[in-house]
């Protein structure tokens, strides 16, 4: 059996698919925890120390046993060419098969309530071991000095070197998350506010302004110049669910979700959720109802001891959760749906949302919206990232993540990189494409979708300028998996490595993403005369995401058995069959006319045009597999029959 395995690289080393580091010696009976100590906690950025009485959580993740075997295995259920392809284990098998013994957890639970901590949660598949004390118990307990350090801008506490554990315990600790703030650098897009949740209003509202296309050209733009010689269509008003599922040929199947249950993944939980799916449903697409009965959300509390006070947009999130929400009920209205909200908007909350979902298996399809920006990630992160994917793929849990909304990350960078946890092995990353869906409900074509801007002054057009697009690239932290050889060129796996090797390549698969031929949203919004309930058009990957999770969903109920972790069967699918449309470069534009203050024409209006697939990158839609939109999109029947 081939094994997937990590790209250990420079400053990120990465051991969740092969096994921890060994450990290296720290005082007499101790092992240090291989980088554990932020490189940016440094001598010249100390600021001052760690007040002693000061409280602080976190988590000692554990080691799985025997992780080559939960690799093999993982790679055999998911493998159409294995004998064992689809004998996916109950969450009781794994936990007794893999995961950290009870002597393991016991052992963690004693040294830490003997060092003064009190015990909180531990996940049913015993992935990490909860603890809250004081920086003092901390300081003693990893034998290290807790300091506050100036980094980007932030305060943020950091040990002054690896910690350590008590050396019976080295091999049993995978990594603890939350004794430095390093996760508070790498918070997934939204993380821009100031705001926390429970005191958040719905956010501003949003509407798009006038005139704008039922469908794709139905309207064109004759008052305006013409741009490159040619009069643009105005850009879609927002496709509806219909619209989409018809576009995707998953409207005439026989099969609607049902018997599938959608986890969605983001932070927090908007307050006026349901009430607004529900009618969004209601409004544009009334056949097909969002019950009471498909809808559930677990929110987790927000911890009382987090420092400093969180800073993530609670309102951005609430829109992100919505348009989550009614995407995946509007491609699979038969789906259930189980919101799980983050207790905050850090990576090391959406982990524990994530393993939520997973430890239990609450659902058979998981829909994550969020990723950081590139792949500079601590590295027990990535490490604690791919222990739980790996769990989801042993349960037969298809894991779906968005590729990120800044094609390949150069223009907030400076250097190309695709975005994590996009980019890790054992989950699929969807891309975005921009489509044009005509009067008949069918695709006119699809593209890939890097977008941008030439804005109409004063009669002239200005240069055009990127603005966003399907993210994507070659990791630099995960060799090539298994599934994506013989299929993904070498010149695009070989892109930033060293020497001959290959890497993991972004994204695997696309569905709609541009903003501009983006999806019709219903949310409750707080505009200039008061808070309610209004519609807008929105789009980027996180809308590609769920809208293929919809798809995989109707593809269950259609094939009646659980897909799993999908990436080696459509890889092996695109190379002899017609199941994935492959998504190829359109020269096209619409032209885009939007509010001056974002709600009515009071102050006017900007008139723009938008180019569906720029090329002005370092990522390109070109035929065969890219790395904007991967393999490309479901083909209708075609995919729900061979996937």
């Amino acid at each position: 059996m081939r094994r997937s395995s990590t790209l250990l690289l420079s400053l990120a080393v990465v051991g969740g698919l092969t096994g921890a580091l060994p450990a290296t010696a720290s005082a007499q009976g101790r092992q240090d925890i291989p980088q554990s100590h932020p490189l940016w906690a440094n001598a010249q950025a100390k600021v001052a120390d760690t007040a002693p009485a000061s409280k602080l959580s976190f988590r000692v993740y554990l080691n799985q046993r025997d992780n080559a075997g939960a690799e093999a295995l993982a790679q055999a259920v998911s493998d159409p060419d294995s004998r064992t392809y689809r004998q996916y284990l109950s969450p009781d098998q794994v936990r007794d098969r893999f995961a950290a013994s009870d002597a393991t957890v016991n052992a963690v639970k004693a040294w830490l309530t003997g060092s003064g901590f009190s015990i909180g949660d531990i996940p049913s598949n015993r992935a990490y071991v909860e603890a809250t004390g004081t920086a003092d118990q901390t300081q003693k307990a990893f034998d290290v000095k807790l300091a506050k350090y100036k980094v980007k801008g932030q305060t943020l506490r950091a040990a002054d070197k690896n910690l350590s554990v008590p050396a019976n315990l080295a091999n049993d600790v995978l990594g603890v998350v939350g004794v430095d703030q390093a996760t508070n650098l790498f918070k997934p897009d939204h993380a821009t506010g100031a705001a926390t949740p429970a005191d958040v209003p719905p956010g501003p509202g949003f509407r798009n302004a006038r005139p704008c296309s039922a469908y794709y050209g139905e309207k064109i733009d004759t008052t305006d110049p013409a741009y490159n010689g040619q009069h643009l269509p105005y850009a879609p008003c927002g496709y509806t669910p219909a619209q989409l599922r018809s576009a995707y040929g998953v409207d005439k199947v026989g099969a609607d979700g049902k018997g599938t249950t959608i986890a969605i993944v983001d932070a927090f939980a908007s307050p006026t959720i349901y009430s607004d799916a529900s009618t969004y449903a209601k409004k544009n697409d009334p056949a097909h109802p969002l019950k009471a009965s498909q809808f559930k959300q677990h929110v987790f509390p927000a911890n009382p001891v987090l420092e400093p006070p969180d800073q993530c947009d609670a309102a951005g999130w609430y829109g992100e959760e919505t348009l989550d929400v009614e995407a995946a009920h509007g491609l699979a209205p038969g789906a259930d749906i189980l919101y799980v909200g983050g207790e905050s908007c850090e990576d090391n909350a959406l982990d524990v949302a994530l393993n939520y979902v997973i430890a239990g298996h609450k659902a058979d399809i998981v829909s994550n919206s969020y990723g950081d920006t590139g792949e500079d990630i601590p590295a027990d992160e990535v490490k604690v990232f791919n222990q739980i994917s790996l769990q989801a793929v042993l349960e037969g849990i298809g894991v779906y993540f968005s590729s990120g909304d800044n094609g390949d990350e150069v223009a907030r960078l400076g250097t190309p990189s695709p975005d994590f946890s996009a980019s890790a092995p054992w989950i699929t990353a969807v891309g975005g494409t921009s489509i044009a869906i005509g009067k008949d409900g069918k695709r006119i074509f699809e593209t890939g979708w890097e977008t941008s801007k030439s804005t109409l002054t004063n009669g002239v057009y200005g240069p055009a300028a990127y603005t966003s697009g399907s993210g994507g690239g070659t990791s630099r932290l995960f060799e090539q998996p298994f599934y994506q050889k013989g299929v993904v060129p070498d010149a695009l796996s070989t892109k930033n490595q060293v020497g001959h090797k290959k890497g993991r390549v972004v994204p695997d698969i696309s569905a709609v993403g541009d903003p501009n031929t983006g999806f019709l949203v219903g949310q409750t919004q707080t505009f200039p005369d008061g808070a309610y309930y209004d519609q807008y058009r929105i789009g980027g990957t996180s809308l590609a995401s769920p809208v293929f999770a919809g798809i995989m969903a109707v593809a269950d109920s259609f094939d009646h058995f659980h897909h799993g972790f999908i990436n080696p069967v459509i890889y092996k699918l695109t190379s002899r069959t017609a199941a994935i449309s492959d998504v190829k470069h359109v020269d096209a534009a619409v032209e885009r006319v939007d509010y001056a203050n974002s709600v009515d024409a009071s102050d006017g209006l900007l008139t723009s045009v938008r180019t569906l697939d720029y090329q002005g990158l370092t990522i390109h839609t070109t035929p065969g597999y890219d790395d904007v939109t991967g393999l490309g999109t479901p083909n209708g029947l075609l995919f729900l029959l061979l996937v």
